[in-house]
Formats: structure tokens, sequence, C-alpha cells
């Protein structure tokens, strides 16, 4: 089977993610899903923690106005988690969710660092194959209290232009 890249163009530059279709198949074609309908397209990172994670993909973000609710959206509908051996390090693609395991829909983070408290808990289904630099750019952006206090609020704008599903042979890494 082919195996399937994510392109995440953002306004700092592009990360390229090779997907884990068989360890996470649900989540990943849910990924694909949300990408290819456009669903990403004018998102932000709207949370950066340095040395821990980027966090982006909620709707809400599009809208300046839903500041405060900026972390809850969702797709309006949830997936099941899917915890394989994958561990949580830099690169890595996972799934964000609230306290409920299936609680996620079409938030996700790429971890800065290592973050093993998040091995089998979290659905890990992808992991980073080109765009370090850029993921580091988005790391390092100065951030400010968000709404609950968590000093992880970008004081620039971390857009998201889009996310491109491609095969592994045509993203030319």
């Amino acid at each position: 089977s082919a195996s399937y890249t994510a392109v995440i163009n953002t306004n700092k530059g592009s990360i390229t993610i090779e997907l884990f279709a068989q360890d996470a198949p649900i989540t990943v074609n849910n990924f694909v899903f949300l990408a290819e309908d456009g669903f990403y397209d004018g998102l932000i990172f709207h949370r950066v923690i340095p040395d821990f994670m980027i966090q982006g993909g909620d709707p809400l973000t599009k809208d300046p106005e839903e500041e405060n609710h900026w972390g809850t959206g969702d797709p309006g509908y949830k997936i099941k988690a899917e915890f394989s051996d994958r561990e949580h390090v830099r690169g890595v693609l996972s799934m964000a969710r609230s306290s409920d395991p299936d609680s996620a829909g079409s938030q996700f983070f790429v971890c800065l660092g290592e973050a093993g408290f998040l091995n089998g808990q979290y659905t890990a289904f992808g992991q980073l194959i080109a765009g370090d630099d850029v993921l580091g750019k988005i790391g390092d952006c100065e951030t400010e209290h968000a709404g609950g206090g968590e000093k992880s609020r970008p004081v620039e704008r971390q857009g998201v232009t889009s996310i491109r599903i491609v095969e592994r042979a045509e993203a030319g890494v």
C-alpha cells in the first residue's frame, strides 16, 4: 500500500510528516479526509509550549473573536483513540483530546521534544521527515498567557495555510 505524507504549509514554511496508517488507520483516514476537505486551511497553531509541543487544528481559530474558546473546537464528531508503541519524541504528530481518550476530532499536535508521559495515552499517527527548522521556528515563537492562564498563546499568528496529502514518492523526501 502507498505510504502517505502530510505537507503542513505554514507562514513559517512547510513541515512534511509521514503518516502511520498501519498504527492508526482511523486517525489517519480522518486527518486525510479533513485535510483534503480544506478543513485545516486558514487555521493556526493556537497553543505552543517550548520543548513540549505545538497544537493546531481547531476550526474556531479562523475567527479572532472566538479566541476565548480556542482549543475547544472540533469537526462536530469524535474519533476512537488508537494506541500503539510509537513514542512521543520530537517531530511526532499526535491527536489532541480532552480527558476522555475517545474525544479527539480535528486538533493535533507535533512534539518539540520527548514527552514520554504521553506514550500509550495519545494517538501518535505520524513523524516529521522534513521541515524540522520550521517546527523549531514555530516552537520558538513568543507566547503570552491564554484564557486558562497557561503561557502558550502565540503573540503573532502562527498560520496554517493548508495541509496537503501526497504519496511519499511525490513528496521527494
